[in-house]
């Protein structure tokens, strides 16, 4: 279903789980295959800051891809149609999304005024205009919502049907869910912020991984002046995890995130912290002095995240001292 929108793309395949495995990849696609001892043998002991059998996996691929725009995708996830039937491009939508600006610092009622057909709104400041360059594109999800473990259980039913033709800019200053199943991110821009963090195997929490990415940087994005979209494209999410089992990876995330929340809520960063790195260095530093109170686990949180920096810049040595708001370009996607 998606040879005809991934076969003219680079594909990078994080197997989750037993090495051991075989995945079969179908014929002619341009692919790197990664496992755990893949893994492993990369990054050496800095491994230890990529969560196994556990789909926070996956940002070991932004690490080592060398391409300008990311898609990350599930693999329950299929192609959608919009409602007059035709198959969604989303991949095309969302880099879409990404080469325009966004609007995060007042907001557009007509939604994306960059979109054809649309504009800014009477009453919209002429200085805000050119917008900002946008880092992060969060598609949504026809059929089966991204639903936490409780509200699975008493809505097992529940489907989403409804498309909403729009694309809108998460606001300055406005965290959000980010889920990680049909999203885009431009990785010169803010690649270094989007860690899945610590879940799965040996980890007292699961299904945060996207949440915590998407929380950290947003609060990056807003400091260094970067846009976050959300809206258009649908993909299909074809089938819902078992509630159950999401409860018992949820569950010590769901009482947390009631202080994590005002932990990013609060989180300042300084005019010295101008990289995306030094800003992430800097989150992970004050999530260990403050969140390391909660629990001992986000101590070894913040360590995994000043590690997985170190591993970033290893693997992306041009990119240590470049990852700024200012020096960042929207050019052409590199071959």
């Amino acid at each position: 279903m998606w040879r005809p929108f991934f076969q003219p793309y680079h594909l990078i395949i994080v197997q989750d789980g037993d090495p051991t495995r075989t995945i079969k990849v179908p014929e002619g696609f341009d692919y790197e295959l990664y496992n755990r001892n893949d893994i492993n043998r990369i990054l050496g002991p800095k491994a230890s800051c990529i969560s196994f059998k556990d789909s926070a996996c996956r940002c070991f691929g932004y690490m080592v891809s060398k391409k300008k725009y990311i898609y990350t995708i599930d693999d329950d996830c299929f192609v959608a149609k919009d409602p007059s039937g035709k198959e969604i491009n989303a991949l095309e939508q969302h880099i879409k999304n990404l080469l325009c600006p966004s609007t995060p610092f007042f907001f557009n009622t007509l939604y994306d005024p960059y979109r054809e057909g649309a504009d800014f709104v009477r009453g919209y400041p002429f200085s805000l205009r050119e917008g900002a360059k946008t880092a992060v594109s969060h598609g949504l999800w026809l059929n089966i919502p991204d639903y936490d473990a409780p509200t699975q259980m008493v809505k097992p039913l529940e489907r989403n049907t409804r498309y909403v033709d729009a694309v809108m800019t998460v606001p300055k200053g406005t965290l959000f869910p980010m889920c990680g199943m049909n999203l885009a991110f431009d990785r010169e821009l803010i690649g270094p912020a989007m860690y899945f963090g610590l879940m799965g195997d040996g980890q007292p929490i699961g299904r945060y991984d996207d949440m915590w990415a998407g929380w950290c940087m947003k609060v990056i994005c807003d400091h260094l002046g970067l846009g976050v979209k959300t809206g258009l494209p649908y993909i299909w999410h074809s089938k819902a995890s078992n509630p159950f089992v999401n409860l018992k990876k949820e569950y010590n995330g769901i009482f947390w995130q009631e202080e994590i929340i005002p932990f990013f809520q609060a989180a300042t960063l300084s005019k010295d912290h101008d990289t995306v790195q030094k800003c992430y260095i800097e989150l992970a530093k004050q999530v260990k002095e403050k969140l390391g109170k909660i629990d001992g686990y986000f101590v070894k949180l913040a360590d995994a995240m000043v590690t997985w920096i170190e591993a970033w810049d290893e693997q992306n040595p041009s990119s240590a001292s470049a990852t700024t708001a200012t020096t960042a370009t929207n050019g052409p996607a590199k071959k």
